[in-house]
């Protein structure tokens, strides 16, 4: 069970940063939070996908979003630049993760935002929207995870892979977990479990990159603490009634059920496919994933 919940890691890719850029470090007393602010206007909290990955690559989403807004990425709990002392199983748990965003929230002196969640980062958002739906303008979810633990019924990587594909993913992991950390081994895992993610076959390298950077023991530990406290925030945001925005790659891995199933918990929702896409779909499909995302946010400002 564990070793599939290893392999379902979200991750995304980056550009040059074109945009002003601030970036500072929250310390606490025994952990950092490190973060991003580009632009300037109504903030945005973007939460990348994971667990266990940074911020890295979410700068495409940010730099593009900024010019017309204040967008935030950050790195969360024990990733990138936000070190903790110790990483286990109270360290790394939803609520902390909920505490951290409220931290960078408060140090901004910011009232509500928008939170843009993409993959597991659009189950943590979800469940921020759950608990602090004040301090929510609008939500953005893009290919979510979903609002509760379905995902890992309906998710099944080794069936977008080849059989070959299949069998080098299987001979790389072995390697890792025999103890091979160096990044060539990782590359190689990365590039043959990436193709389950994608519709456009030439970004493999790119995000194969990317999964050489998660973190596994925070993405096991996040999910256990998911299924320690049964997560399912779906009742609670039935009673959500700001915008949301759920958009999704038409040949994403992630089941359209998940989507489907947010678009009818939330009063005030559009559900967006995005064709030729899979998981990715400001890289796949920029310009129609990004029509769909600055529609949604022009007509926010026209209330």
């Amino acid at each position: 069970m564990f070793r599939r919940l290893f392999q379902f890691i979200f991750l995304c890719m980056g550009v040059t940063l074109l945009h002003s850029q601030q970036t500072e470090t929250i310390k606490l007393k025994t952990s950092e939070i490190s973060y991003t602010v580009y632009g300037e206007g109504k903030p945005i909290l973007i939460i990348n996908g994971g667990p266990g990955m940074n911020s890295d690559g979410f700068e495409t989403i940010a730099k593009t979003l900024s010019k017309t807004h204040q967008a935030i990425i950050y790195d969360q709990r024990g990733t990138g630049r936000s070190e903790i002392d110790i990483i286990n199983r109270s360290t790394m748990t939803m609520e902390l993760m909920l505490r951290d965003i409220e931290t960078i929230r408060t140090h901004l002196n910011i009232e509500s935002w928008i939170i843009f969640g993409h993959s597991f980062g659009g189950m943590l958002g979800s469940f921020y929207a759950s608990k602090f739906p004040e301090r929510v303008s609008a939500m953005i979810l893009s290919s979510s995870g979903g609002m509760d633990l379905s995902l890992l019924r309906s998710l099944d990587i080794r069936s977008a892979l080849t059989e070959t594909q299949q069998d080098s993913l299987a001979f790389w992991t072995q390697k890792i977990n025999n103890g091979d950390s160096t990044y060539q081994t990782r590359y190689q895992r990365g590039k043959y479990l990436a193709p389950a993610y994608l519709y456009d076959q030439s970004l493999v390298n790119v995000v194969a990159h990317r999964l050489t950077q998660g973190n596994m023991q925070i993405n096991s530990l996040i999910w256990q603490d998911m299924q320690r406290i049964n997560f399912d925030c779906k009742n609670q945001l039935k009673s959500f009634t700001k915008p949301v925005l759920i958009i999704q790659g038409k040949q994403d891995i992630i089941d359209k059920s998940i989507a489907q199933t947010a678009d009818k918990v939330f009063q005030n929702s559009t559900l967006v496919y995005v064709d030729k896409s899979a998981h990715y779909g400001w890289l796949e499909q920029p310009e129609l994933y990004f029509d769909s995302v600055n529609l949604f946010l022009s007509n926010l400002a026209s209330k």
